[in-house]
């Protein structure tokens, strides 16, 4: 009985998968580089924010004391004490919350009517309100809103935010809804479901995570808008932005205080996305490989 005869592998194959070898480490090595110079890049200034927040002003304009320091608190002690930025926040809570629950309720069922009946006009707009920048009706709106007597109100600030989070919500949605199958909705339209039942019971809840990605965006953008409550707010309904503001001044700037109030308000967005992170993520990906 003959011994089985073992072939080694010849010169160029082994030649050819060292290669590969060599390819995909210096790929993997390029790519994770250029990750960390991203993440560099977006973490430095978040990294300066935190520190500066814990050191006292005369520490944050000297570049030698850096990230070796002794921390204090006393930067977050004085804007607490204040009161106005925790004033600020739950305004901002307040107005986000409640325009992104209103843009939702408004925008996804207009989605799905749009991505489901063929109103390709409706889409056009759409995408029209999300090109004409909000600035440019600051004027018109301030003397309409004027007249009606709702400037420096919650309300005319529920309002203007609605006219950006309505195109967002409407906009992500509409691309959403096309990658849901409709004959889900069929079958339930043959088992005696009328058109929006199918739309509340089938396709609602397979939207979530679209609808909470889109939910989140809208809100990020109120918690994060300037322009409208500086134009639109009084003291008493003032927003977050518009009270960072107030720590800079023609004669100084209380740079440990405004970086203490920025890490205070940073605070629930970061809480936010990192608890919507799951839906965030199937949100953004959802009809990636739709045609």
């Amino acid at each position: 009985m003959s011994a089985p005869v073992t072939t080694a592998p010849s010169a160029p194959a082994s030649a050819a998968r060292a290669t590969a070898v060599r390819r995909r480490r210096t790929r993997s090595l390029l790519r994770g580089t250029a990750i960390t110079v991203v993440a560099l890049v977006f973490a430095l200034p978040l990294v300066w924010m935190v520190a500066a927040a814990f050191k006292t002003n005369v520490q944050v304009t000297d570049p030698s004391v850096g990230l070796w320091f002794r921390p204090t608190l006393d930067n977050f002690r004085a804007v607490i004490e204040a009161g106005q930025i925790v004033r600020s926040m739950g305004n901002s809570l307040l107005v986000g919350v409640i325009s992104t629950l209103l843009s939702a309720v408004i925008a996804v069922p207009a989605a799905w009517a749009v991505g489901r009946f063929g109103m390709h006009r409706t889409g056009s707009i759409v995408l029209v309100a999300r090109i004409v920048p909000a600035i440019s009706l600051l004027v018109p709106w301030y003397y309409l809103f004027a007249q009606m007597g709702l400037v420096g109100s919650y309300t005319v600030l529920v309002l203007s935010h609605m006219f950006v989070s309505v195109p967002l919500i409407l906009w992500i949605m509409i691309g959403f809804f096309a990658g849901l199958p409709v004959e889900l909705e069929e079958a339930a339209r043959t088992d005696g479901l009328s058109a929006f039942g199918a739309f509340w019971r089938i396709s609602l809840p397979l939207a979530a995570p679209g609808t909470a990605t889109a939910s989140l965006l809208a809100f990020v953008f109120s918690w994060n808008n300037f322009m409208f409550a500086l134009v639109f707010a009084d003291e008493s309904t003032q927003t977050v932005p518009v009270t960072l503001f107030n720590f800079i001044s023609y004669a100084s700037t209380d740079w440990g205080g405004l970086m203490a109030a920025t890490t205070l308000i940073t605070v629930p967005v970061v809480l936010a996305a990192v608890i919507g992170q799951k839906y965030l993520v199937a949100g953004l990906t959802s009809g990636a490989s739709k045609g």
